[in-house]
């Protein structure tokens, strides 16, 4: 499958390049003083009782925008889901029957309750485009598209397109239940919506991404199950406006996992097997908190590409790392728990986070707080010049000097 270039890029020049500390006992920059750190030390139980009081447990949800009369529509098999989403009323429930469907499906409706009972999605014999076609490049296709009105992109250049703006998001809307297979681009795209919820879905062997939020607000992606046979791209990515809560997700067999672009995305209790790099908050990214996901077994494919990690911090901000499990991130001594690195923004074709702001991404502020680490090749690697960032309270072995005593 082909990989997105620009988070293949990152990762090299971002890793490969990066080297241990140079002096364990002097890791210099790694006090948080701007969160009320400015004392705290590497084995400072203060530390590790600190307690992130915003969101403290994976029981929220978005409200609905509006309240909705709801009509409810059956699907029968052999019929279109398509024809039922287009002749349904704002807010309407749409059942549909288990078996396999060879449709592309637009949502663009508030409300609308997409449920299945073990539907299965699959690629049409002829694509029809829609507002989602060529979103993750030229001429890809979606399988389940969730989107608003009057929506600006930009080009594609790399990975996605970014979405300019939205004159009148989609509100509302769940899907749930369906299997969705083998699209080229993405399984699942949710573009230009408010308070969409996908959850409890199978999405198996993207061309691009299982499933991908983008210019959205408030996005809820939960116990999805996102798999490749072989090896995919992509599994779960959150490219937002603002407010997107990605928990309790099965995701394997991708390079990368969890892709992080959204200011204070909330990623918490998923688990991660079978990637290259389990969880990716990428450069400028600020306050996303990553907590209590299990990020586990290294694919043999990473070791072509010469290195893996549990979780990389590349050049974001303020990002709290916390009560999170990394375990056998193994590839011949190259395989890490936690990296924290910069990222210079000079590889071509740049990403979507450098080629926004053009110039290098130090990564400052974090909290790597809590974590466990086992059976990696190296458990906490740290090459940034930045500051104010606090690794505490860690389980691991390696180096000693950031790891709890």
């Amino acid at each position: 499958m082909k990989l997105s270039s620009g988070v293949v890029n990152i990762a090299l020049v971002s890793l490969v390049a990066a080297t241990p500390l140079s002096s364990p006992n002097e890791p210099a920059g790694l006090e948080d003083r701007s969160n009320g750190y400015g004392d705290c030390e590497w084995h400072d139980d203060r530390c590790c009782r600190y307690q992130d009081s915003e969101y403290p447990s994976n029981d929220w949800d978005y409200p609905d925008v509006h309240e909705y009369k709801r009509t409810t529509i059956y699907v029968k098999y052999g019929k279109s889901i398509q024809a039922a989403i287009k002749s349904a009323s704002r807010g309407d429930k749409i059942v549909v029957a288990a078996g396999p469907y060879a449709e592309q499906l637009t949502i663009d409706k508030d409300g609308i309750q997409l449920i299945s009972h073990n539907a299965i999605i699959v690629p049409p014999a002829n694509y029809v485009d829609n507002k989602c076609t060529g979103l993750a490049g030229p001429k890809t296709q979606v399988g389940i598209c969730v989107t608003g009105s009057g929506i600006k992109l930009a080009k594609y250049v790399t990975e996605h397109r970014k979405v300019l703006s939205v004159k009148t998001p989609v509100n509302d809307v769940l899907v749930t239940g369906f299997q969705v297979k083998e699209f080229s681009g993405l399984n699942i795209a949710v573009v230009g919506a408010r308070n969409a919820r996908v959850t409890k879905n199978t999405l198996t062997d993207a061309g691009q991404y299982g499933a991908l939020t983008v210019g959205s607000f408030n996005t809820h992606f939960d116990e999805n199950v996102v798999t490749s046979t072989v090896f995919g791209s992509i599994g779960i990515c959150m490219d937002n406006q603002s407010g997107v809560l990605i928990t309790q997700n099965h995701v394997s067999n991708q390079f990368v996992g969890l892709c992080v672009q959204t200011d204070k995305a909330d990623v918490q209790y998923n688990h991660v097997s079978g990637s290259c790099f389990g969880i990716f908050v990428d450069p400028y990214v600020y306050g996303a908190k990553i907590r209590h996901n299990h990020v586990y077994k290294t694919n043999p494919i990473c070791k072509e590409i010469g290195f893996d990690a549990g979780i990389v911090i590349d050049g974001a901000i303020k990002t709290k790392v916390l009560d999170n499990t990394f375990e056998n991130q193994k590839i011949g001594g190259k395989g890490t728990g936690i990296a924290l690195v910069d990222d210079e923004c000079k590889s071509k074709p740049l990403s979507i986070s450098c080629k926004a702001f053009g110039k290098k991404a130090v990564s400052s502020g974090n909290i790597i707080l809590r974590n466990t680490m086992v059976k990696n090749d190296f458990d906490i690697f740290v090459d940034t010049v930045g500051k104010g960032n606090v690794i505490a309270c860690n389980e691991c072995s390696l180096p000693k000097a950031l790891c709890k005593s």
